[in-house]
């Protein structure tokens, strides 16, 4: 606030020295290292140019909602003046509360207004204030500093009543503009970008180094510590090369200078993958941006090092998900088209096991029987590989019946034995001498066992050296039950032993194998609550172990039923397939049970009209009706048939759904095509057992 001046002084009258005054001023503080070490020289010339006795320099800090709280940052005494000694008052919160000036100026001051006038035309705390320190006229402004007000420049004449002259103002107010520039670009404001600057080298979760032309460390963040294990007071002035590069790197380079040069140089100022080593020696994948700066007379450069280690881990898990899915999806495509043949196949496989079957039965001499009883076995086995096919496609849950694993061995040796005679391979046995009784599924079992010998018998055919398989059994000493198949072969690479189960992956040449038989033999081992192993064999080959938990004690289970049909003497058949329809109607009279067959399915009505079954095998998949839907009709018109109800099917995949979509109590008997004599006398014997306990 300007007051106006007595009329006996001229505010018009120049004073040149003011304005060169100040213009040394302002470029005394554009070139100061620190302008704080100056102020006090600054404040002298300013209250000399002024013919002024007191400068002072405030500083302000506004307090939310309170106003502001004025210090003394410096300060200019004329010393030839009695009566003025001592520093400026400190004004305090509770002055600028209790007086409506100090509120005023304080409001006034963040609009950059000057303050200027007479001691004696003023009141409150500071007539009595600037009275007791001998201030006859006073002048002030405000300094402003990165956008606010920091603080203000005073002027006090202590010997005489005067009005400020517009070049004196004009002169304040340059020096108030060049104290702010200086704060600004002061040193105690470069140190705080310092401190950021290093706060932010602490904070790095990047590992940072900086080194010289020479190679020596001069920073090493705390990421840099826990990365490379390394702290930073034992390796700050080491040689870069000798620390944390790899040895092998080291070679040619005399120094880390050289290393710059040579291999430095093309890092510089891009993003690359590269390797380093930490203090234990361990190689350590990296990602480095390089940069350099000059700093004076010396050439820096600046790592940022980014730990590449789990990123790494996770892209290796990325690709053994990605392959694993890419086997699950070509498992899953196998499936189908398996499931599909399978299905093709069933119905020709369904006559071919009945009827022969049926040649057994009825051959007129002992050579014909003979040589039927071969078919026969031929065709039920084919029938139980297809079945087979289906199950490791399916997935459910293999058939628990207890069997003596030296039984499931001898079987499989029984298919494989030929191949290995024929191409000159010795096969030595070595049975358990007591049963090994486990629960699980025969023709699983079997085929796992065969998959291990047709490989060995694969690995040994072009083998130059010994060319033979042993084939043992055994109990485990916590009382399991396995069995082993190992080769004198040439064995398989240790480089790629932990990928012999996976699907696909086979080292035979093309066209001699798919690369599945391991990965399917594992999954059935599994599903039998066993393990699988791979074991190499000194000097040469492999081996194959296969643990199974051995079977609670009890009687072994009869695989197949007794032929007795129980009250069963007339079957309906329904199915438009009369090949094999007529087969199953020969199978069951061999059993004492006459049968009907009906092409196709009309209604309950019509089709027990004059005719009554004690059982019913209808076929899943016909034209305009399903068995399921035949199944449905017969429980609400026939329940009395409902529970003498067996579907027959080739496809369970395509069955399961809708046969589970039946309550558990309600579904029905299934017969899965190709079937023969013992799953015909299975289902009869399921069907009596039903019926009885319905009685």
């Amino acid at each position: 606030m300007i007051y106006p001046a007595p009329p006996s002084i001229d505010p018009d009258i120049a004073n040149p020295g003011v304005t060169v005054a100040a213009a040394r001023i302002a470029r005394r503080l554009r070139h100061a290292d620190d302008w704080q070490l100056e102020i006090g020289d600054i404040l002298e010339l300013l209250g000399r140019s002024l013919q002024a006795h007191r400068t002072i320099l405030f500083r302000l800090r506004e307090d939310p909602g309170q106003g502001i709280l004025q210090s003394i940052f410096g300060y200019w005494l004329d010393e030839t003046v009695e009566g003025i000694s001592g520093p400026p008052t400190i004004i305090l919160q509770s002055h600028i509360h209790s007086d409506p000036l100090l509120g005023r100026l304080a409001v006034e001051g963040r609009k950059g207004k000057m303050f200027a006038g007479l001691t004696s035309e003023i009141d409150g705390f500071l007539r009595k204030d600037f009275e007791r320190q001998r201030i006859k006229t006073f002048l002030s402004t405000t300094v402003f500093a990165h956008g606010h007000s920091w603080g203000t420049v005073a002027i006090n004449d202590c010997v005489r009543e005067r009005i400020w002259t517009h070049e004196e103002k004009a002169a304040l107010e340059i020096v108030a503009l060049a104290i702010g520039d200086a704060i600004e670009r002061s040193l105690s404001e470069r140190h705080v970008g310092e401190i950021i600057h290093a706060a932010m080298l602490q904070a790095s979760l990047d590992a940072v180094l900086v080194i010289d032309e020479s190679g020596k460390i001069l920073e090493f963040n705390p990421a840099a510590e826990k990365m490379f294990g390394y702290q930073r007071a034992q390796i700050i002035g080491k040689d870069v090369l000798e620390t944390i590069i790899p040895e092998f790197y080291r070679e040619g380079h005399a120094n880390g200078g050289e290393y710059m040069q040579r291999r430095g140089a093309p890092m510089i100022g891009r993003r690359l993958e590269t390797i380093s080593q930490d203090a234990s020696g361990q190689i350590l994948p990296i990602e480095l941006t390089a940069t350099e700066v000059r700093v004076a007379d010396r050439l820096l450069f600046i790592g940022s090092i980014r730990d590449l280690r789990e990123r790494r881990q996770a892209e290796d898990e990325i690709d053994r998900q990605r392959e694993k899915l890419h086997q699950n999806e070509k498992m899953a495509a196998m499936g189908s088209l398996l499931a599909g043949v399978s299905h093709e196949l069933n119905n020709p496989l369904a006559v071919v096991v009945a009827q022969s079957t049926l040649l057994h039965e009825f051959a007129p001499d002992p050579p014909t029987k003979l040589r039927a009883e071969k078919v026969r076995a031929a065709a039920e086995r084919c029938g139980r590989i297809v079945k087979s096919f289906l199950g490791m496609v399916r997935l459910h849950p293999t058939a628990q019946t207890e069997m003596d694993l030296n039984a499931v061995l001898r079987a499989a040796l029984e298919v494989t034995a030929y191949g290995a005679r024929s191409s000159g391979i010795g096969i030595d046995t070595e049975f358990a001498t007591s049963p090994l009784t486990v629960l699980g599924d025969a023709d699983h079992l079997t085929q796992v066992a065969a998959n291990f010998l047709v490989n060995s018998q694969h690995a040994l055919t072009s083998w130059n050296g010994e060319r033979r398989i042993k084939l043992r059994s055994f109990r485990t000493e916590d009382g399991n039950c396995g069995f082993s198949v190992a080769d004198t072969g040439p064995g398989i690479p240790e480089t790629i032993r932990h990928r012999v189960f996976e699907s696909y992956f086979t080292t035979k040449p093309v066209g001699v194998g798919t690369g599945i038989g391991l990965s399917i033999s594992k999954s059935i081992v599994e599903r039998h609550n066993g393990t699988l192993r791979f074991e190499a064999v000194e000097p040469t080959g492999a081996r194959f172990v296969v643990e199974l938990p051995a079977a609670g004690a009890g009687i072994m289970a009869v695989s197949a039923a007794s032929g007795h049909s129980g009250g069963l003497r007339h079957a309906l058949i329904i199915d438009d397939e009369p090949d094999v329809a007529g087969s199953l109607s020969d199978l069951l009279d061999l059993m004492g049970i006459k049968s009907r067959i009906v092409p196709a399915w009309t209604s309950a009505t019509e089709i027990f009209n004059g005719y009554e079954a004690d059982i019913v095998f209808c076929d899943l998949r016909m034209p305009g009706y399903s068995g399921i839907t035949v199944y449905r009709q017969l429980m609400a018109e026939r329940p009395d048939l409902a529970p003498r109800f067996v579907l027959v099917t080739g496809d369970m995949i395509g069955a399961k759904a809708e046969i589970d979509a039946l309550p558990a109590h309600l579904r029905p008997q299934i017969l899965e095509k190709p079937f023969a004599t013992l799953d015909v006398r299975g289902v009869l014997a399921a069907i009596n057992d039903q019926v009885d306990f319905a009685r």
